[in-house]
């Protein structure tokens, strides 16, 4: 079960993703630990984050297990058993760095044995699988900010452990929960340091994980590029690895 990336994936035009830095990050920082109900962005909202800096970075191959229909919602659990992990994205304008409310944020990723929705058996477990576990987004509130539950991704042979995720605007909510139309302005990876990870691993359901893990350093589409290639800031929301972490990201997108 490997992702079909082949040679390194080709940039699509102005399709980029920045990740703030510097100024922009301690800015947006403050937004992300704060959220916000989903209201409309007020014209002075965001006058300090547009002052700052961003760093341009390529996007990600979206992978083979990708599916259309995703559900509009917060919590992708399902019930699945894993070390919580709450997301806390943000999406910035990559020429002006203000941060871009309604965007819809959606991810997807495989559970702590290696399996996606919609793909179960593929990593050699069999379970009951719905096609929607661990599989979804969330639209961006007034801070440009999208908080999303799920759980610890595990691993598969061939891929570091890894989230997908994909920005869109302007998109429709549909009456089955789900969205239609808007722009796909943004296709990538999120990525977790290794110290953490390798600590993850020995913990259940993770530790009845046999596969052989790749590492970040072992895997063909993380390039080592730091936050500006989707690695995540983690912070631990208790005493112990299995009371879960918070992961925190700001990503730029091209909207022209």
């Amino acid at each position: 079960m490997t992702d079909k990336h082949g040679a390194t994936p080709t940039p699509v035009g102005r399709r980029t993703v920045l990740i703030a830095t510097g100024t922009t990050a301690a800015v947006l920082a403050v937004g992300a630990a704060a959220p916000q109900a989903p209201t409309t962005a007020t014209a002075d909202s965001t006058p300090a984050a547009a002052a700052a800096v961003c760093t341009l970075t390529k996007e990600m191959t979206e992978g083979p297990y990708y599916l259309d229909g995703a559900l509009v919602r917060a919590d992708v659990t399902e019930g699945k058993a894993g070390i919580p992990l709450k997301l806390a994205l943000t999406v910035v304008d990559d020429s002006t760095c203000a941060v871009i409310p309604n965007a819809l944020v959606e991810i997807w990723h495989c559970d702590a044995l290696g399996e996606y929705s919609g793909y179960v058996g593929n990593n050699g477990h069999s379970e009951p699988d719905d096609g929607t576990f661990l599989r979804g987004g969330i639209l961006t509130n007034s801070a440009g900010l999208a908080n999303i539950t799920t759980i610890y991704p595990g691993w598969y042979r061939g891929r570091c452990v890894h989230i997908h995720v994909k920005v869109h605007t302007g998109v429709t909510l549909t009456s089955d929960g789900s969205f239609t139309g808007g722009s796909e302005l943004h296709t990538g990876q999120l990525f977790i340091a290794e110290t953490i990870t390798t600590a993850v691993a020995t913990v259940s359901p993770y530790s009845t994980n046999t596969v052989t893990r790749t590492t970040l350093a072992q895997d063909s589409i993380y390039d080592d590029g730091g936050a500006a290639s989707g690695l995540m800031t983690l912070t631990a929301l208790g005493s112990s690895t299995s009371s879960g972490y918070t992961g925190t990201l700001t990503l730029g997108v091209s909207q022209s």
